[in-house]
């Protein structure tokens, strides 16, 4: 029965309590025994509890008995809290009829509870306010409230206050959220419509789908389709959460569950996709899910070339689970084939990184993060360039355009100088600075994306003594004095290395590129010219000294022509080597040389 259905998704900044509050939820409604007892249940990836924070949604179906003597089903979903991971967030909210918005009693309002809750109003989702961390001695509710009101705008006349670590208001929360958070609407007897909003790769069942009912019941054994792609399978499973899987004969509106159909090819299953009935009338598809634009840029490739293959077939996988991840082949004449890929930030592309390396065993170069710029030549076209090896000839281009981001920073007052220093120095364009309730201050700055990606984020948690808390959205594209610096070596070009940046930070970074790959490279039986350049001007050069045998060292005595004849032959060898000779770098210089900027 819908009307004692509450699908529900929980929301919050970093390290406010989501994921501690979701397994106190559990707790509450007997899902796990104490056997089985662990904390941050619902973060299952081995890479989640080691970072401690929440990458994948996860959803987990929970019977709870009410007050009132009826049982209801909770369909809670946990949602990761930083700004990389914040497609997940939105998918996530589609399910769902309602938010538990977590604010931290202590440290107040943050960059990512405000980008969250923007995500849910635009849902049009109910949000509940819960104020977490009341066991704390330094929690204030009374003031966490005051820039609720002040900051969100949301009534928190109403708000629940809790403790997920001692489950303190739980219960209370509990019904709150029967009471507050409307049923799912829905016709079990109309056609079968079903939202698809994520999906992964298993070894023995193929891609399984997880899914929201809309319409319609989907029932063992019948045969779906996928509107997109028109792919149809029969069902070989369909289960739920409890949070462990359990298999069910047939999910209705409202609910959430997983569907397994022996599906080989990963393309069948998109996203977004409305799976319906097959061999049925047609049904109008759900509005699905804006499609995700990438923000930060960089290669990525096998150490072993034998291994492309099983890259490919990787990061299709992890694209199915991930479906904010895009990758494209490319080729570089240092690093070989590889794949060009983006991501939404650059904690993304850490994580992302080491999936590969864990889950499929593969190790991996990955070149410095780029941004994507738009470049008007002078024939009138105007080109988007992510990669420095596709950056035009200098004489070509009419005007180049970085793209810009509007960033909010939350900060205590107390570390506000250094927090404007930082974004002065990052080119940053201020726009405006609040003061809130308590010490708390709210500063938004435009800044040129690709100086946010390398080192930003970790110099604002220094200056600010970790009490910063940074989000951002896209703001078009400026004009902006833009080149791409190449590295020589003894005057090729080595792609791997070239980057764009400003015009004004050109010589530092070339000088400190040039000689950080002179510590880095092996010696040769002759120099090594490494020059960095703008098109054909040098603005940065270093030696790597020759190697040096000792020729004449049998000779004692006698003339000394002999030995000049001895060092002249060496001479010209040495010439012809450099002639003929290729400079071979290490794999280990690449890895450094790349991580210059970090």
């Amino acid at each position: 029965m819908t009307k004692n259905i509450r699908n529900f998704s929980i929301i919050a900044h970093i390290d406010h309590g989501k994921s501690t509050l979701a397994d106190r939820i559990l707790d509450k409604t007997n899902a796990v025994s104490d056997r089985d007892k662990t904390d941050q249940m619902l973060d299952d990836m081995e890479l989640e509890r080691e970072r401690g924070i929440t990458i994948k949604s996860r959803s987990v179906s929970l019977d709870y008995t009410a007050k009132d003597g009826q049982v209801y089903q909770l369909n809670l979903i946990d949602t990761p809290g930083h700004v990389d991971f914040s497609y997940e967030v939105s998918r996530s909210l589609s399910a769902c009829e309602g938010a538990l918005l977590v604010v931290d009693a202590a440290q107040g309002v943050q960059a990512q509870t405000l980008s969250n809750v923007y995500s849910a109003l635009a849902a049009d989702l109910e949000i509940i306010v819960v104020l977490n961390k009341l066991d704390l001695p330094q929690s204030d509710p009374a003031l966490v409230k005051q820039q609720i009101e002040e900051i969100i705008g949301l009534d928190t006349s109403n708000a629940i206050n809790v403790s997920a670590k001692t489950g303190l208001g739980v219960d209370e929360l509990l019904e709150a959220v029967v009471e507050r958070i409307p049923a799912p609407k829905g016709d079990p007897d109309s056609q079968l419509k079903a939202l698809l909003f994520d999906s992964w790769f298993d070894s023995y069942q193929g891609v399984i789908i997880q899914v929201r009912v809309v319409d319609g019941m989907l029932k063992q054994g019948s045969r779906i389709k996928f509107l997109q792609t028109g792919a149809e399978y029969e069902v070989t499973e369909l289960g739920k959460f409890k949070p462990a899987k359990v298999k069910v004969k047939q999910l209705g509106p409202g609910e959430v569950g997983y569907i397994a159909a022996s599906i080989k090819d990963i393309a069948d299953a998109k996203i977004g996709d409305t799976v319906t009935e097959a061999r049925k009338g047609k049904v109008d598809p759900l509005p699905g899910f804006a499609e995700v634009k990438p923000m930060v840029f960089s290669g990525l490739y096998p150490e072993d070339s034998a291994d492309y293959q099983d890259l490919r077939d990787a990061l299709d996988k992890l694209k199915l689970n991930d479906a904010s991840l895009t990758f494209q082949p490319e080729t570089s004449q240092a690093l070989g084939f590889g794949f060009r890929c983006g991501y939404l930030g650059l904690l993304h592309m850490e994580i992302v990184q080491e999936r590969l390396e864990r889950e499929f065993d593969l190790s991996i170069i990955t070149t410095a993060p780029t941004v994507e710029y738009q470049i008007k030549v002078k024939s009138g076209e105007t080109l988007y360039v992510d990669n420095p090896a596709a950056f035009p000839d200098p004489g070509e281009i009419e005007a180049v355009m970085e793209p810009m981001i509007l960033g909010t920073i939350h900060v205590t007052q107390e570390f506000l100088g250094g927090v404007l220093t930082l974004c002065e120095e990052k080119r940053g364009r201020q726009k405006s600075l609040e003061f809130h309730a308590g010490s708390q201050a709210k500063v938004t700055y435009y800044l040129p994306l690709n100086e946010v990606v390398l080192d930003f984020y970790d110099r604002l948690k220094s200056v600010s003594r970790g009490y910063a808390s940074f989000d951002y959205e896209p703001s078009g594209y400026e004009k902006s004095d833009l080149i791409k610096l190449d590295l020589k070596i003894n005057g090729e070009n080595v792609d791997a290395l070239s980057m764009i940046l400003h015009r004004e930070q050109a010589r530092t970074k070339g000088l400190a590129l040039a000689q950080k790959m002179k510590e880095l490279m092996d010696r040769q039986m002759f120099d090594i010219a490494i020059q960095a350049a703008i098109g054909n001007r040098v603005i940065a050069r270093t030696t790597v000294k020759a190697l040096r045998k000792n020729v004449t060292a049998k000779c004692y005595g006698g003339d000394i022509t002999r030995k000049r004849k001895l060092l002249e032959k060496q001479k010209a060898g040495k010439k012809r080597m450099k002639q003929v000779g290729s400079v071979r770098i290490s794999q280990d210089a690449f890895l450094a040389a790349l991580k210059i900027d970090q």
